[in-house]
C-alpha cells in the first residue's frame, strides 16, 4: 500500500476497547483504539506508526486514554545518531556475541528463552502460554525479521523487527536473564540502528515513550530523537 494512497483513519474500522488499568503509570486507567485491517502492509503500517499507531500480532491499537498524552511514539534519525559511552560500553561487552538476522522462526529453544524473561521482567505478566507467545511475536500481517543473539551455540537474545520502506520498528526484545549483566537490550539497540543503516533506511522507531514509566523512558537515552506530536508532527524534544 502506497502511504499517499493509504486510507485515512475515518476510513479504517476502528473501535474503542474497554478502560483498563494502565500498564506503565500506576493508579491510571487507560483505553486504545485498535484496528484490524487485513489491507495493512508495511508502506501502510508506517503511515499508521505517523499517526500514533504500533502493532501487536495482527492487529494495530493507539492509546487514547481520556486527560492523558504520556504515551509519545518516539523514533531515531538513523544518520545523526551517536553512541553515548555507557552504549559504546555495551557493545563491546557484546563483542563475542554472533548475531544472526533472518526470518521469525518460532521454536522450543526461543519460548524457553522468553518464557524465562517474563518469570523474572513481569511475574508472567504478559502471558507465558506458548499459543499467546506466537500470536504476540510471530503471526505479522507485514514483513517482520528477527535478529538472534548467540554466545557460542546459546541463545541468549532474540528481536522482532518490523521492516517498512523508510524504518526498521522495533516490535520487541526478550532475553535469557542470567546474561542480563551484559545489557543486551542495549546491544539489540544499536544492531537494530546499525542494520537500517546497512540498509540506507532514515529511521529507527522505538514504539511509545512514557516518561514517567522506568520500563519505558531508557528510550530517550538514543539521540538524537523525534517525538511525534499531538498535532501529528515529529520534533525533537527542547
Amino acid at each position: 500500500m502506497d502511504p499517499a494512497s493509504a486510507p485515512s483513519l475515518h476510513e479504517l474500522p476502528l473501535f474503542r476497547g474497554a478502560a483498563h488499568a494502565c500498564p506503565y503509570l500506576p493508579g491510571r486507567t487507560a483505553t486504545d483504539l485498535w484496528l484490524i485491517e487485513p489491507r495493512i502492509d508495511a508502506a501502510g503500517y508506517q503511515t499508521l506508526m505517523n499517526r500514533g499507531f504500533r502493532r501487536s500480532g495482527r492487529v494495530f491499537y493507539r492509546p487514547q486514554c481520556d486527560g492523558c498524552r504520556e504515551c509519545v511514539p518516539i523514533r531515531v534519525p538513523v544518520a545523526e545518531f551517536a553512541a553515548s559511552r555507557s552504549q559504546r560500553r555495551a557493545a563491546r561487552r557484546n563483542e563475542d556475541l554472533s548475531v544472526q538476522i533472518g526470518r521469525p522462526q518460532l521454536d522450543d529453544e526461543r519460548y524457553l528463552v522468553y518464557k524465562a524473561f517474563q518469570e523474572v521482567r513481569h511475574g508472567g505478566g504478559m502471558g507465558i502460554d506458548r499459543q499467546d507467545f506466537a500470536r504476540f511475536l510471530y503471526d505479522s500481517p507485514i514483513e517482520t525479521i528477527e535478529f538472534t543473539y548467540r554466545l557460542g551455540p546459546r541463545l541468549i537474545g532474540v528481536g522482532i523487527v518490523d521492516a517498512c520502506p523508510a524504518c526498521l520498528s522495533s516490535v520487541y526484545f526478550y532475553f535469557d536473564p542470567e546474561f542480563e549483566r551484559r545489557s543486551p537490550g542495549v546491544f539489540s539497540a544499536l544492531c537494530e540502528i546499525e542494520h537500517c543503516r546497512h540498509l540506507g533506511l532514515p529511521w529507527w522507531y522505538i514504539g511509545l515513550y512514557v516518561r514517567d514509566c522506568r520500563e519505558m523512558n531508557y528510550k530517550a537515552q538514543y539521540r538524537p530523537h523525534e517525538l511525534l506530536g499531538a498535532d501529528g508532527i515529529w520534533r525533537r524534544p527542547e
